[in-house]
């Protein structure tokens, strides 16, 4: 294929250029007079599977001819005798191992690090220890980094990293992981070229050598008689005197170009000894002359001023160059969605490249609204696939108390009860179960709160009670430490329990649809990959095993199942590389995401990592500049990004930060380019938002009164439903007449009103307790026995608990002192004793439950407990009505057996406020405040009883920040405190 020569031999590929396709085509120019079995010697390596399949999908379009072979340049093993370097562990066996030594570590000296990080740890020292052996680094140079010159914390870490030294060192000959394996192999491979170099031509294309195993093999294939490099990306019109400026790693590793910069030193050649593959021309000479311009390493960009006005092409460069600014990251995906129809309708193949994950899903999101499903290469990750997020629930409810919402996500997950048949029926009980628990605000559900007393008598929802109750018991006793073994075990059994539902006794084993489909299939392998290396000697907690299982997971992908449009692509930044289109999008443009910060280095800093001929950080940037460079050198480009993030202002990639900077400086062409991108993207973003907009505006809700027949209203009110029916009488519309209820939170927690109620039952136990003439002591005795535990009927939550009785005990004095003061005049007769009255000429009843009623030498005194603020006077005689009703219900013989002169109303403060506050029967005028009270609510009963009144929404509110239970149902917030009601007949 080549003629004989004496140097290294390195082609390229200048970036916008279809690799793969032009690959084949320089291929085919070098063999066109070879004989057809000379194809068959060729020995192509690539770098990655994908570009692997590329290049066979192009020689199979034809024409017919035998196949080189083509490998990946990570499978040396099928080159060399299977013996000629004994296997690695596997990466997960390797971490597992880590892991037990760094607990082992973590226990001896708990102040290095919490226990929750071990296996974060763990992983961070298996990556290390795979760097260094892909970069060729002995152990025994972490012991010679010099840290005097740096903080303790890296002194610290040295300690841990002795692990990679002892671990290396107890296994011998044997490689420690898969990287050391590769290096082994390449280096024997490399030894056998050396004494009989392969006289068939050998290829390596696609790769940049940023890794030092790969860099070793090119450099030997590369000397090779009939060896060559193809490299993607390559920038042939850089100048010399940039190639020579990136000889530092630490001032130019994040360049596009900084790794062919390496290979060309490592190999003694220079920039122009690369020659083009073949002669496919670049799609936009000027579009990549401009970015290679922009990307110069940092010390230089002042050649800016210099070359940027001798650039060509400027004022042509928006014609296939566009720029969205999106207001935000919704905008920007259904702009690109725009975009991409677009190109499906006039049959362009299009693509998306961005790391951006969540991006990509809004992008597929918004594309389904055409029916448009693109072909997405990186596809889901393991653990956010269903039996992924099963498998992670319930590895992290083993040993936990079950809460209503993790019980209720568990339940409605797709995969729960996925037994044929069990689905639907499981689903319907779960809802009827989720209404029952939320309506008793029963937060940590037990076995006989599964099922309803309606379904006690239905044998399959016994069974079903019967399953969930049975898991529920068994989940909380996975506790304390336990073998990995054991875990996996308890771990899968539950899991597949909870697949297969409740299905009958003969049917155990099975698992639902947990293990079906691709997915399933996944992350079936990767816990049998978990089982087969159980048998490392480690004990796990349920948080260490939890964690472990999300590590495992997330580590994972897995490709959808459905065949998406031929012509519509998602890429990660990897396949800018090795595949081809004619329009390209690059989305996520700002900084963070593209390029993605480097993560913290818990281990090595930059000049420690330096010293001791590690990569740097800035190596991923550099590798993600290139992919930029690369894409951005299609026939048509749209670079995109959101202006703001959820949070903030985002700030622009630096790469589109300097191409912007750079056209908004060259001449008038530059700024008049930037400005058509500009207006490009911005219809794009507009055509997008129009896309979402109604056709008519939605007219704003109006404040609701409704006017429901009479036959419907309630004939019933209580004394402290008066209140309600003054502030907020569309409260009793909603829960009275149309029978709404709110439920609970899912999450319920001791509110005020729980709390007030725990508190009335205990004052009411404490108060018959001082009537049977009990002193001081006795009355504390009681008070103490009475908290211990205090607050039973919260268990659930007893820190609240004892907060609460903290309370109670720092003004448990004052309530006693009062107490007895009260019982030396007064005697109780009537406590939380329900009490009832026709109310005249409205046929409705009122009804009462007073708290205290106490008998005094002139009448009786009623009592109300307030756990909070104190109502006013004021406040009582317009709304809080409940006293002066009680009283006027008193006078007209509503309590059997009490007298019915009511002498004094009074709130007894159990909580902040502490003591009594009186309230006045009669004004300072002398009118009968109770009389008043009790007119008024005749008054304000017989307009409810027209059809004329309506029920108001929020007609009083005590402050307009109050909330409501039925707030989101008279959508308040659409309508405001000044918008006048809107009566509506309502009902027959």
């Amino acid at each position: 294929m080549f003629e004989p020569g004496t140097g290294p031999r390195l082609f390229g590929l200048a970036p916008g250029i279809d690799f793969p396709a032009a690959l084949v085509r320089g291929l085919e120019q070098r063999m066109i007079h070879a004989a057809p079995e000379d194809w068959a010697r060729v020995t192509i390596y690539v770098n990655t599977a994908r570009m692997r399949r590329r290049l066979r999908e192009i020689f199979d379009a034809g024409p017919a001819r035998l196949l080189p072979r083509i490998k990946l340049i990570t499978d040396l093993g099928e080159t060399l005798d299977s013996d000629a370097v004994p296997p690695s562990d596997s990466g997960l066996r390797l971490r597992l191992e880590l892991a037990r030594l760094v607990g082992q570590l973590l226990d001896l000296q708990p102040d290095l690090a919490p226990r929750a990080a071990m296996f974060d740890l763990a992983d961070g020292l298996a990556a290390l220890m795979d760097e260094m052996q892909g970069e060729g680094v002995a152990a025994e140079v972490l012991e010679t980094l010099d840290v005097s010159s740096h903080s303790a914390h890296w002194g610290r870490s040295l300690q841990i990293l002795r692990i990679i030294a002892d671990f290396i060192e107890t296994r011998g000959d044997a490689p420690a992981g898969a990287e050391a394996r590769r290096r082994r192999l390449a280096e024997a491979l490399i030894a056998l070229w050396q004494i009989a170099p392969p006289r068939d031509p050998v290829l390596i294309v696609g790769s940049t050598g940023s890794r030092g195993t790969t860099r070793l093999l090119m450099e030997a294939v590369a000397r090779l008689p009939q060896g060559a490099l193809v490299l993607p990306g390559y920038d042939f019109g850089q100048p010399e005197e940039v190639w020579d400026r990136l000889d530092e790693a630490l001032t130019g590793e994040d360049h596009p170009q900084f790794r062919f910069a390496r290979l060309l030193q490592g190999l003694d050649m220079r920039p122009g000894d690369v020659t083009p593959w073949s002669d496919d021309a670049e799609p936009d000479a000027a579009r990549n002359a401009m970015i290679s311009l922009a990307l110069r390493p940092a010390p230089i960009t002042d050649q800016w001023m210099t070359e940027a006005p001798h650039l060509q092409g400027i004022a042509s460069l928006a014609d296939h160059l566009t720029l969205i600014e999106a207001p935000d990251s919704r905008s920007e995906a259904e702009a690109i969605a725009l975009r991409l129809r677009q190109a499906v309708e006039d049959g362009q193949r299009a693509a998306l490249i961005t790391p951006d994950r969540v991006l990509t899903r809004q992008v597929a999101a918004a594309l389904d609204r055409w029916s448009l499903i693109p072909d997405d290469s990186a596809g889901q990750p393991l653990h956010l696939s269903p039996p992924g997020r099963l498998l992670r629930q319930v590895a992290e409810l083993c040993g936990a108390r079950v809460e209503l919402p993790e019980l209720l996500a568990l339940l409605k997950h797709p995969l729960t009860a996925s037994t044929p048949g069990l689905r639907g029926p499981h689903l319907r009980r779960v809802r009827e179960m989720e209404l029952r628990l939320r309506r008793y605000a029963i937060g940590f559900p037990a076995r006989e709160d599964l099922l309803s007393a309606r379904d006690a008598d239905d044998p399959d929802a016994r069974a079903w009670a019967d399953w969930l109750g049975a898991l529920l018991a068994d989940l909380p006793a996975c506790t304390g430490m336990a073998p990995l073994a054991d875990r996996i075990t308890t771990h899968l059994a539950l899991t597949e329990r909870l697949a297969a539902g409740p299905v009958m006794a003969h049917d155990q084993g099975m698992a639902g649809e947990l293990w079906e489909e691709a997915a399933g299939d996944a992350a079936q392998q990767a816990m049998r990959a978990l089982e087969r290396e159980a048998g490392v000697t480690l004990d796990l907690s349920n948080r260490d095993y939890s964690a472990l299982i999300g590590t495992l997971l997330s580590a994972e992908t897995v490709r959808q199942s459905v065949t998406g449009h031929p012509d519509l692509m998602i890429w990660g930044t990897l396949e800018a590389r090795v595949q081809g289109a004619d329009l390209v999008i690059l989305g996520g443009l700002n900084d963070g995401i593209w390029p993605q910060l480097p993560p913290p280095d818990p281990w090595l800093n930059r000049p420690m990592r330096q010293e001791a001929g590690l990569l740097l950080p800035e190596r991923r940037i550099g590798l993600s500049a290139h992919d930029f460079q690369q894409a951005a050198g299609a026939p048509e480009v749209v670079l995109s990004r959101a202006l703001r993030d959820s949070e903030a202002e985002a700030v622009p990639s630096r790469w589109l930060n300097r191409i912007v900077n750079l056209l908004g400086g060259i001449g008038e062409a530059g700024p008049a380019a930037l400005a058509e991108m500009r207006a490009r993207g911005t219809a794009l973003v507009q055509q997008a938002q129009a896309l979402n907009r109604a056709d008519a505006p939605v007219p704003p809700a109006r404040r609701p009164s409704p006017r429901p027949p009479v036959a419907a209203r309630p004939d019933r009110i209580s004394v402290t439903g008066v209140k309600t029916l003054i502030r907020d009488p569309y409260a009793i519309y909603a829960r009275q007449i149309l029978g709404l209820s709110p439920l609970a939170p899912l999450r319920p927690v001791p509110d005020p009103g729980t709390r007030g109620d725990a508190l009335h039952r205990l004052m009411e136990g404490f108060a018959r307790v001082a009537t049977d003439g009990a002193d001081a002591d006795t009355l504390r005795a009681w008070l103490d026995a009475a908290l211990d535990p205090p607050f039973p009927e919260i268990g659930d939550w007893p820190s609240v608990a004892e907060a609460w009785a903290a309370r109670l005990e720092r003004i448990a004095a004052t309530l006693i002192a009062q107490e007895l003061e009260r019982e030396a005049e007064e005697k109780l007769i009537w406590t939380e004793a329900k009490a009832e009255i026709a109310l005249p000429g409205l046929d409705m009843t009122l009804s009462a439950r007073p708290d205290r009623i106490d008998r005094l030498a002139d009448g009786v005194a009623i009592y109300d407990y307030k756990s909070g603020q104190l109502p006013s006077q004021k406040m009582v005689e317009n709304f809080d009505k409940q006293l002066p009703l009680q009283a006027a219900m008193v006078r007209r013989g509503a309590f059997p057996g009490l007298p019915r002169d009511v002498s004094k109303t009074a709130y007894i403060g159990i909580g902040s406020s502490v003591g009594e506050s009186g309230i006045r029967l009669t004004s300072k005028e002398g009118d009968d405040l109770v009389a008043e009270a009790w007119d008024g609510l005749i008054a304000l009963l017989g307009k409810y009883r027209r059809r004329t009144q309506g029920y108001t929404a929020r007609r009083a509110m005590q402050t307009t920040a109050a909330m409501s239970d039925y707030d989101h149902l008279s959508r308040f917030g659409e309508w405001d405190f000044t918008d006048t009601p809107t009566p509506e007949e309502v009902g027959e």
